[in-house]
């Protein structure tokens, strides 16, 4: 469910939403140390357009392994094996299933091939993922980040990135 924050504006009500850069550590399990995520935020904060989006990069732990998703820019989910669309529905019920296990696991079968896979590695179009760890600016004020400052990111860090470009 999207939970949209309303404004009013010259009488009338208008829907605002949030856009935000989120980076997560490949590995949806991993954490890094305390100034690992410092460097890393102040090398994502140096990527960011203007002052006001610099100021923005928050490091933030789980104790548990989180569903990071893009919103409402998510398209399409595909199945890494066979490339087959998996239904929202069949994603939600996966997703439901290990969230109550406490994503101990994010290893599923999907119904396309009846093959193993992640919840991690399936096909997002936009980008989503699994993490411990993420990195996010609120109002980024950019787009996609290049390979070229997705690898510093990752140098800074320690442990290689993703990242997803949320609008909720």
């Amino acid at each position: 469910m999207v939970d949209e924050k309303r404004v009013l504006v010259g009488g009338g009500r208008r829907a605002m939403s949030d856009n935000y850069l989120t980076v997560i550590p490949t590995d949806p399990h991993w954490q890094p140390g305390e100034d690992a995520a410092e460097r890393a935020a102040a090398v994502l904060s140096r990527m960011l357009p203007d002052d006001d989006a610099r100021r923005g990069p928050e490091a933030q732990w789980h104790d548990g392994v989180e569903v990071v998703f893009c919103g409402a820019n998510l398209r399409r989910i595909s199945c890494p094996h066979c490339g087959a669309e998996c239904t929202p529905e069949w994603w939600g019920e996966a997703v439901s299933e290990q969230y109550s296990e406490g994503f101990s696991t994010l290893m599923v079968t999907v119904p396309c091939c009846d093959r193993d896979t992640s919840l991690n590695e399936l096909v997002y179009d936009w980008p989503m993922g699994f993490a411990r760890f993420r990195i996010e600016v609120l109002y980024p004020n950019r787009a996609w980040l290049s390979d070229e400052e997705m690898a510093s990111l990752s140098d800074a860090l320690g442990h290689p990135m993703r990242q997803i470009l949320i609008h909720i």
